[in-house]
Parts: structure tokens; sequence; C-alpha cells
């Protein structure tokens, strides 16, 4: 079932935002100082390459205060507005019985691009 899910959600824009997350993490890598937020963005787009039968967890040890910060920097630079397009894609998923499953990943995809570091992708 996840394999059927995600070539559904490849073919219908999940190529496309892979490619996106992609390409803003190697701009963001062209710098020194965007080298760590470069680095989440190549880990939301994997995830948003093939998001079915993958889950997102806290890491147990994470950097603490460093994570904290980087986590406002995202949310302040533009964090805030990804997590917002994934929850109104998921949102208007979610209103169409079909949609429920591609809605559930649009969600999971929105905490992740909401506070990305600290997390991981199992």
């Amino acid at each position: 079932m996840n394999l059927l899910g995600n070539i559904i959600w490849l073919v219908f824009g999940g190529l496309l935002v892979f490619i996106e997350y992609m390409v803003a993490g190697f701009v963001m890598c062209i710098t020194i100082i965007g080298i760590p937020f470069g680095l989440q963005c190549f880990k939301i787009g994997m995830l948003s390459l093939f998001p079915f039968g993958k889950d997102v967890r806290d890491v147990p040890t994470s950097g603490g205060f460093l994570t904290t910060v980087f986590n406002v920097i995202w949310i302040v630079i533009g964090g805030i507005w990804i997590a917002l397009t994934h929850l109104f894609f998921g949102v208007l998923l979610a209103v169409t019985i079909i949609g429920l499953p591609f809605a559930r990943q649009h969600f999971k995809l929105m905490s992740l691009s909401f506070t990305p570091f600290g997390k991981e992708v199992v």
C-alpha cells in the first residue's frame, strides 16, 4: 500500500516539491552559514519524495540550545510559510475522503518543515 501511495504522491506533485527543496538546499549551501539550513532542506526534500511508510521523530540527543536557536531562525526566515503551505494543502485534501492519506502526509511534512532541527525521518 505504501508503494502505491508513494507512486500516486510522486505523480501528483511529490516530484515537484522534491525538486523545490533540493534547489533551495543547494542555494542555501552556497554559504557556510546556510549549510545547516540547506541540510534540513535536503532532509525535508527526501521525505517529500516518498513520504508513505516513513515517520518523523524527535532526536533524543538533540543539540539543546543550538537546536532551539536554529529552529527559531528557520521559522522566522521562512519555515512558517512552508508549514502553512503544507497545512493548506493538507486541509484541502482532507475535505475529500480520497485525499485523507495524502492530507496525513502533508501534515507530517508540516511538522517537519516548521521545526526541522532536532528531528529525524525514520
